[in-house]
């Protein structure tokens, strides 16, 4: 299989431009791409926002909210991008569409999958370790199942302090390792927590964790390196993070 899977948060110039770079060379020759935008209410105004960002890459993107026939444009699409938003609302738009399965198989079968946030959250088993609000039920919680762990897009070790007036209070709610630990009160699966400005790369059986803080990290075997009992693997943290 061939994933790109982004934490997402791109949000200034020094994180964007070494996700363009991986996004060039992870697709290749390919020039068009399919985009996903049913994480966000707004399809028209994010497949804009999505449209000046892959211009600058020389690709063309096509909305899989124009398709007419939305199971068509994804059994015939070179490449698929989904965005980002919230993933709760993304999984019911894909379960509606019956699109989980042919993505799977198409995935499996070399088409090129990228995703970013609520786009990673669905290439996991479930979304049960999504951060995002849950608007409504998607019907299941389980999810494509392109990688046999679950990830948690942004993810930061805590606690943490917000500012409130001119003083800096401690946050009294629970962090993402408390809520991470609860996940596994529950369940067995693995989950690999993904900093703001990492990713994951798979090529066949290859997996590699991509960030700018730190070198490269490769499993030759995703299934025998990441196995059920396994904890939480975080990606390298950002200067000056805690």
């Amino acid at each position: 299989m061939r994933l790109l899977l982004g934490s997402g948060g791109f949000g200034t110039q020094a994180l964007l431009r070494p996700w363009l770079a991986e996004i060039r060379d992870f697709l290749g020759p390919i020039k068009r791409i399919l985009f996903i935008p049913f994480a966000s209410a707004d399809h028209d105004y994010y497949f804009k926002s999505a449209c000046r960002r892959w211009r600058s890459l020389g690709v063309r993107v096509d909305g899989l909210h124009h398709a007419a026939r939305p199971y068509e444009a994804v059994a015939d699409a070179q490449a698929v991008f989904i965005g980002g938003g919230n993933t709760w609302r993304l999984l019911r738009a894909l379960r509606e569409m019956r699109l989980i399965s042919l993505l799977r198989k198409r995935t499996r079968r070399g088409m090129p999958y990228l995703e970013a946030s609520a786009g990673t959250n669905v290439a996991c088993p479930t979304i049960q370790t999504t951060n995002d609000m849950p608007i409504l039920h998607p019907g299941s919680f389980a999810a494509i199942g392109l990688v046999p762990f679950q990830i948690n897009a942004h993810y930061f070790t805590g606690p943490f302090k917000y500012r409130r007036g001119g003083d800096w209070t401690l946050y009294g709610g629970e962090t993402r390792d408390d809520r991470l630990a609860e996940f596994y009160d529950e369940n067995k699966l693995p989950v690999v927590g993904l900093w703001e400005g990492a990713w994951l790369r798979t090529m066949a059986l290859q997996l590699t964790l991509c960030s700018q803080f730190q070198k490269r990290w490769s499993a030759t075997n995703v299934n025998k390196r990441l196995p059920t009992s396994a904890r939480c693997t975080k990606s390298p943290a950002p200067p000056g993070a805690v």
